[in-house]
């Protein structure tokens, strides 16, 4: 029997796609204006909260909080049911630990944005760093803390290697559903934006190592730092600016996602 697909978790899921996206535009779009203006580059979270002031910002910041929560499920489900049958060899658990992972992050995303769309909360300057250091100096006072928390760089890096994987092989346009294949510069704009990512996710975990090797959380950062950090480095705006178009290609991407992607959930 043809399984039937779950049309409230597809286009849940497909609502997650498109709040990624705009999430990424945003960040790209502040990181390109920090490469031109010297100015801060912002987080993800800052990206949303810059909303609240537009017209309609706080409905657009709701929407998202309901698109990254659907997100959240997707990925929860594709950890935990494995719809795509990855099965359970080593190399597909890892893969399932990183949807878990990505469940995750969106989660306390979207449970972030919420809050802002509802008032429970001000839009902040920098919140993901002072999280990073927060739940960094809380696994450092853990036993085997160093050990942990170094563990979680490492697992970042490698990341960040399987994010560069995707951008060289372009493999990543076969879950892209459809007869008619694609334009060319679709799987250009994703390779851009999964290198772009790679950057980023390897600062995050080299701030994370960092931290656990000199046992202080102020050595943890989140987008933002790694973002400020490319812009410190020579040729640093120009730097910077390269991986913001690529963010926003990230971005771009992730709406292509939203209309194409091949979605299965459930069992």
């Amino acid at each position: 029997m043809t399984r039937q697909p779950n049309v409230a978790a597809t286009f849940a899921a497909r609502l997650g796609f498109a709040a990624r996206g705009l999430v990424y535009l945003l960040v790209g779009w502040f990181a390109l204006d920090a490469a031109r203006l010297g100015s801060a580059p912002a987080d993800n979270q800052e990206a949303m909260g810059s909303l609240l002031d537009k017209p309609l910002g706080h409905i657009l910041v709701a929407a998202i909080a309901v698109g990254l929560a659907g997100y959240a499920l997707w990925r929860l489900s594709e950890a935990v049911l494995d719809p795509e049958r990855r099965g359970s060899e080593p190399k597909a658990l890892v893969e399932r630990i990183g949807f878990g992972w990505s469940a995750l992050v969106h989660a306390f995303l979207a449970v972030y944005a919420g809050r802002l769309a509802l008032h429970f909360t001000r839009p902040e300057t920098n919140p993901s760093e002072e999280r990073a250091r927060s739940w960094s100096g809380w696994l450092l006072d853990q036993p085997g803390g160093e050990w942990w928390l170094g563990l979680a760089g490492l697992l970042l890096i490698a990341g960040a290697g399987a994010q560069a994987w995707k951008a060289y092989r372009g493999s990543f346009v076969r879950e892209l559903a459809g007869d008619v294949p694609l334009p060319r510069y679709v799987c250009l704009a994703g390779q851009i934006g999964y290198a772009a990512r790679a950057v980023v996710f390897l600062l995050i975990g080299w701030f994370l190592v960092h931290a656990a090797f000199e046992a202080s959380p102020d050595q943890a950062g989140g987008i933002g730092q790694a973002l400020r950090t490319l812009r410190e480095q020579p040729q640093g705006p120009l730097l910077l600016a390269v991986v913001a178009v690529g963010l926003m290609l990230f971005g771009v991407y992730s709406l292509v996602e939203a209309r194409f992607r091949r979605i299965r959930v459930g069992k």
